[in-house]
């Protein structure tokens, strides 16, 4: 099948590479002419683990390749909306403005029944505005398919995902009922043409779901909200068990062991940032308080408070560990980007901390296996260094603040030829502490009670 993927981000680039390796012929469509030269050239402008690979192939075999003119988009039989919905400038809902934009530039080259869908993160009712805006074009069929990608494995997400959702209007009722005069509906037609495009999926066993517009609109804002709920909520017993002398480690392995409550995202630590989590948990804040569902807008609000106060938490920690005062201090952060296998410094909650340390006098020393150079043009007052050996000598104070492997199989041993001080905070608990300990460093965690007496074993000087 001929697809176009209009918006070539970190989903639309994503969703183009791994329609092609599926067989389909895909042009992705973008505005910025430098992010279409380097998708061409079979690179990323981002760092996702196995996406160039996929660009490359594409290229090779002439079934994928990207351009800057919607006029390129004429004659696929499936348009996939993959542009991006941030958060808006004036307030916490998503911004729409270029998800019209690219919707109104496809209109005048779409053809009798080719399928405009939606993949965005959107408010509900998005999908009624974009109906609007195609109305005269009653020949085009609609619909919403969610995504649910994780940076860091968005091409295995893709490939293999835990679900297929399908949003069409009337939902599954619209899906498979058939006109009196035995046509198939614009919903049949929009599930099948989406039936054919994850054929191969749909062979593999992936579960697919049909439902309205509405439902579909809401599915991921709703799975994020849950995902964030958990990691706020252990975060939160992660503060409590430091108060109580408990280990919220354990305390989370004994809950995950509970089928009904499990254990992924059950894992204390710094809290979540990046472009999606946050920004979707703000919009779904509005959504319910436009819905006037008080309820959801309060939890909401409590989930994104909580996550915040981390940041805040780490960097007292950390003057906790310097004897109560931080200024003048030789620290080093391991983390820029929001999360491992990614490069994307969005939200970062280790760049929120590193800031705040260097703001309160701290001389900050940040490195990052992909992060660097996003993050030095974004931050140029904190100092950078590529190689990890480097920005830790002379170090009074180590912060682990992403965890990549290469920072939880660093070597107690050779990290302390190079502080000053062997001491270490792990905001992600992903450290051995025994083994740290073992080689004489002080060890904290959030909500870990690893360190005690610390000022005891830490001078002011």
């Amino acid at each position: 099948m001929k697809i176009s993927v209009i918006g070539c981000g970190y989903l639309g680039a994503v969703h183009a590479a791994t329609l092609a390796s599926m067989g389909h012929t895909v042009v992705g469509i973008d505005v910025d002419p430098a992010r279409v030269a380097q998708l061409a050239g079979g690179r990323a402008p981002f760092f996702e683990p196995g996406l160039d690979e996929l660009l490359r192939d594409g290229r090779a075999t002439g079934r994928l390749r990207f351009s800057t003119a919607f006029a390129d988009a004429a004659g696929a039989q499936m348009h996939f909306l993959c542009v991006g919905t941030p958060q808006s400038k004036t307030s916490d809902g998503a911004d729409l403005s270029y998800l019209v934009s690219a919707s109104k530039s496809l209109l005048p080259h779409l053809s009798r029944g080719d399928a405009v869908v939606g993949k965005s993160t959107v408010p509900v009712g998005t999908v009624d505005k974009l109906g609007r805006i195609l109305a005269a074009r009653p020949d085009v069929l609609l619909g919403w398919n969610p995504e649910f990608l994780r940076q860091g494995t968005a091409v295995k997400d893709t490939l293999v995902p835990d679900r297929l959702v399908y949003g069409v209007r009337g939902g599954k009722e619209g899906a498979f009922a058939r006109r009196s005069d035995g046509t198939q509906g614009a919903a049949r037609g929009v599930t099948a043409v989406l039936d054919a495009v994850y054929e191969p999926l749909l062979r593999a066993g992936i579960p697919r779901l049909v439902c309205n517009f509405a439902t579909a609109e809401l599915i991921k804002s709703a799975s994020n909200a849950f995902l964030a709920t958990k990691v706020s909520f252990i975060n939160a017993m992660s503060e409590l068990c430091d108060a109580a002398g408990a280990d919220v480690t354990e305390l989370s392995e004994a809950m995950g062991m509970d089928p009904r409550i499990g254990n992924r995202y059950l894992h204390a630590g710094l809290g979540f940032g990046g472009g999606c989590l946050p920004k979707d948990i703000r919009s779904f804040r509005a959504q319910a308080q436009a819905l006037e569902v008080r309820s959801v807008e309060d939890w909401m609000g409590v989930v994104d408070s909580i996550n915040l106060g981390q940041r805040a938490r780490t960097a007292e920690v950390a003057k906790e560990l310097c004897g109560g005062s931080i200024a003048g201090r030789t620290v080093t952060v391991l983390g820029a980007a929001f999360k491992p296998d990614t490069d994307d410094i969005r939200d970062s909650p280790a760049l929120d901390v590193a800031l705040r340390l260097a703001s309160a006098g701290a001389h900050v020393t940040v490195t990052d296996p992909k992060a660097i150079n996003n993050s030095w043009m974004r931050f140029p007052q904190l100092r950078f260094e590529a190689s990890a050996a480097r920005a830790l000598e002379g170090a009074e104070l180590v912060l682990l603040l992403t965890e990549w492997a290469q920072y939880r199989d660093l070597s107690p041993a050779a990290v302390g030829q190079l502080v000053r001080r062997r001491t270490v905070l792990d905001a992600r608990n992903v450290l051995d502490a025994a083994a740290w300990q073992a080689e004489g460093w002080t060890v904290r965690g959030l909500g870990t009670n690893h360190a005690a007496a610390l000022t005891e074993q830490i001078s002011a000087g």
